[in-house]
């Protein structure tokens, strides 16, 4: 079962590869809005059908304890991915994705003054190493530097705080009931905006924005059945594995130029992050044991 949820999380992480490959190539062609758009009729589709095959329908899709969150949380996901089409059309694939890797690490920066959560020195040395390395890849100093590299920072931190607010919403609402309102919501969003962005697109295009609907949908469902059947961790590990696609899509596909600046902070990011996860993981093991152990002495 084990192995199952390890080829789940490395089929989705492929597939999100391929969607990020994709948008790559529709971004600089097309209004990243109207993109937007047809992203999320396919997705919004996907959820409904999901929601309808629950225990409970749409009934107990729909019900939660703070519309609020998860409407919020949803305009953010919105939000990134418009940030993430701009940033894949105008920096590349290769420095967008790696810059993207330091997600973990801005949520366990962030966890502290919105969660409450505490962060002891191991995961803070992680994290300034970590931002470190971004500063690396982004190179202030360098001849190479643009303005426009910071779209994937504000992308990467978009994306944090849409992942602090969706594990702040699951502590009173459950993966389904986010999962739905993100793909209602994105959709409702994206259908006021879009229309004003329509475009006449080649039908070569037509076929690459089929595939990006059709790569969301089935990335998604493998994530879901990854998570279902093995742990969170092991998923989570997979996500730098996006890392390596978005290089080699970036120079064998887009014609995108690696820097050893690039190559270097990647590698420390990489490294933080794995290092951030993994003891978020552990400290969450000792806490259940710890948990367990009180209530067996209670009995």
């Amino acid at each position: 079962m084990k192995v199952s949820g390890i080829l789940l999380a490395f089929a989705a992480v492929t597939i999100f590869s391929a969607q990020d490959a994709i948008t790559r190539h529709l971004g600089p062609l097309y209004s990243p809005f109207f993109i937007a758009m047809v992203r999320f009729w396919a997705f919004a589709g996907f959820v409904v059908v999901l929601a309808a095959r629950r225990p409970g329908g749409f009934a107990a899709a729909i019900r939660t304890e703070h519309l609020g969150l998860q409407i919020m949380r949803s305009l953010l996901l919105v939000a990134q991915i418009l940030i993430a089409i701009f940033s894949f059309a105008i920096v590349g694939l290769a420095q967008s994705q790696a810059i993207f890797m330091a997600a973990p690490l801005v949520v366990a920066l962030l966890s502290v003054p919105i969660l409450g959560e505490r962060v002891g020195w191991r995961r803070w040395l992680a994290i300034i190493s970590g931002l470190v390395g971004v500063l690396i890849i982004i190179d202030p100093l360098g001849e190479r530097f643009s303005l426009a590299t910071l779209i994937p920072v504000s992308s990467c931190c978009v994306f944090a705080l849409y992942s602090l607010l969706t594990r702040l919403a699951g502590r009173y609402d459950s993966a389904d009931v986010s999962l739905f309102y993100t793909g209602v919501v994105g959709m409702v969003v994206t259908s006021l905006i879009g229309p004003f962005f329509w475009e006449e697109m080649l039908p070569v295009d037509w076929f690459w924005l089929t595939a990006l609907c059709f790569t969301g949908i089935a990335g998604h469902y493998c994530l879901i059945r990854a998570l279902a059947i093995t742990e969170a961790v092991t998923v989570q590990s997979f996500i730098y594995l996006q890392l390596v696609y978005g290089l080699l899509f970036g120079v064998l596909l887009f014609n995108e130029t690696l820097t050893m600046h690039m190559l270097v902070g990647a590698a420390i990011v990489v490294g933080a992050g794995f290092f951030t996860i993994w003891r978020e993981h552990a400290l969450k093991k000792r806490e259940i044991a710890a948990s367990t152990g009180a209530s067996l002495a209670g009995r």
